[in-house]
């Protein structure tokens, strides 16, 4: 079979950041009707050639056609009028306005004396109908699922006549009704002719929805492959430079083991990032799994069992100490960043007694316990004395990681709320993650494990519970879950 025609070729982009070479001569090339997967670890530089190809950095060599023009660098309106859109994996959306409203915003001229609402709404369904992206252009966004806020994304760059898609990460958040309905909209786009990048940490959808495959390591191409001749761990080998096994967890086989904490019919909160008659206990030497889709009670959970957060009616039974937490946003809460590694090592063991001389902190003692953290969890950057966000972020997770498993004395936590621990890592370090968090249960620690990701969910949890709008189902063994009633339960359907 002859190949599609290119509608996009990359020649030889490089792009530095001082002495970093996030880019290195990296070339490749879309065909039309093609859905290209782009795969590396984090730090790969993915997110910088993305950026270059829509226009938000200039490379400092190597060209760019689109349909055998150059496009010019640096330039997003440039890149939107070559039919080039992209969907982010944090949307931009405004919840207050309606449908219509966020796919119009931008593409109008401000010189235009009025808006032409009429016609716009009409491209819009057409244009939904086309693609199979039904939608309801007068709803207020605030009012969608997940799921639908995605389906207007992807709209407000197929309104602006994209040919061109950029996705990433577009199931981090979804159901896997959702993700099953995306993949769908996918084919129909695709035999349409339109061109998909696919960024994803999840090898199995790249295998299923790709039909090649780029992978990168340290700013290179290092291996490109039909997706029907590869498989995921071969995938995994290319990014990370060497074999990756995922940590299968030992079910718990212990009926009754010892209660940790308990909450019953704790209420905390308003809106919809709040609880709603919560009941949950979290025994010792096992994990403990919430699934369910973003901003549905998990932040106000997780906030609540590491004391950030007061429950307002209910009864709540945990430890005074030995609770460890590895919070959701790691950049904003988990660590400072400005301040050096050293510090944010030792910041939630500052009352232990080791560290700590009067009203003083035992300088020596804190860097030396910095220093273990950093040797056993592999914490690689440019050593204790350098600022925090100079980490990358699996390398600062495992530093928060280490904060959390490792305190002074080596005494094991007794509870361990972990809030997305490995969102937006790569293979290698979710891996590594994995391994601890079991290390932890099987040391005798209470794991609370909150993950959007239900094959983490799947693969750790000895109990499974899904939260959906504040409340939660009740835990059950991961053998009495499916994966279609985990995601049925995630859309807010009802289950014993």
């Amino acid at each position: 079979m002859t190949p599609a025609a290119p509608v996009l070729r990359m020649d030889g982009i490089t792009k530095r950041f001082g002495s970093l070479v996030a880019n290195d001569g990296i070339s490749l090339q879309l065909g039309a009707g093609e859905v290209l997967a782009l795969l590396g670890e984090n730090g790969a530089g993915k997110s910088t050639l993305v950026s270059i190809l829509f226009g938000h950095y200039a490379a400092d060599a190597g060209r760019i056609e689109v349909d055998g023009r150059e496009l010019p660098p640096a330039q997003p309106r440039a890149a939107l009028a070559a039919g080039i859109g992209m969907v982010h994996q944090h949307f931009t959306l405004a919840d207050n306005l309606s449908v219509l409203d966020n796919v119009m915003l931008g593409s109008e001229p401000l010189w235009q004396p009025f808006s032409r609402r009429a016609a716009a709404r009409q491209r819009l369904l057409e244009v939904a109908q086309r693609f199979g992206l039904p939608v309801d252009p007068q709803a207020l966004v605030g009012s969608l699922s997940v799921g639908e806020r995605q389906r207007v994304e992807i709209l407000k760059a197929l309104y602006r006549g994209a040919r061109i898609l950029i996705l990433d990460e577009p199931t981090a958040v979804l159901t896997p009704q959702e993700s099953e309905s995306l993949f769908r909209t996918l084919a129909d786009m695709v035999a349409q002719g339109l061109s998909v990048i696919f960024i994803s940490h999840k090898l199995g959808e790249v295998l299923r929805v790709a039909r090649r495959v780029v992978v990168l390591r340290a700013g290179r191409v290092v291996a490109e492959a039909q997706a029907g001749r590869t498989t995921a761990a071969e995938l995994a080998r290319w990014m990370v430079g060497q074999d990756v096994a995922l940590p299968q967890a030992r079910r718990s086989t212990v009926a009754e083991r010892p209660v940790v904490c308990t909450l019953a019919d704790v209420h905390a909160g308003a809106g919809r990032d709040s609880l709603r008659g919560v009941s949950l206990q979290l025994r010792g030497g096992e994990i403990t799994a919430i699934a369910g889709v973003s901003g549905n009670g998990q932040l106000a959970l997780a906030e609540l069992l590491c004391g950030t957060r007061r429950a307002d009616a209910g009864r709540l039974e945990m430890p005074r100490e030995g609770i460890a937490r590895i919070p959701e946003d790691r950049h904003g809460t988990g660590v400072i960043g400005d301040l050096p590694v050293w510090e944010n090592a030792v910041s939630e063991h500052l009352r232990s007694r080791g560290l700590r001389r009067g009203p003083f902190v035992r300088r020596q003692a804190a860097r030396a316990h910095a220093r273990a953290i950093e040797e056993a969890f592999d914490v690689r950057g440019a050593g204790l004395d350098a600022p925090a966000r100079s980490l990358s972020g699996g390398n600062m997770q495992k530093l928060i990681l280490g904060r959390a498993l490792r305190a002074p004395g080596g005494a094991t936590p007794r509870l361990i709320v972990a809030h997305q621990p490995t969102w937006g890592l790569d293979v290698g370090a979710v891996a590594y993650v994995q391994q601890q968090l079991i290390a932890a249960r099987d040391a005798g620690a209470a794991v609370l494990l909150i993950s959007d990701d239900l094959d983490e969910v799947l693969a750790l949890g000895d109990r499974i519970a899904v939260m959906h709008a504040g409340a939660l189902t009740a835990a059950k063994p991961a053998g009495e879950w499916t994966r279609e009633a985990i995601g049925l339960a995630m859309a807010g359907a009802q289950h014993a």
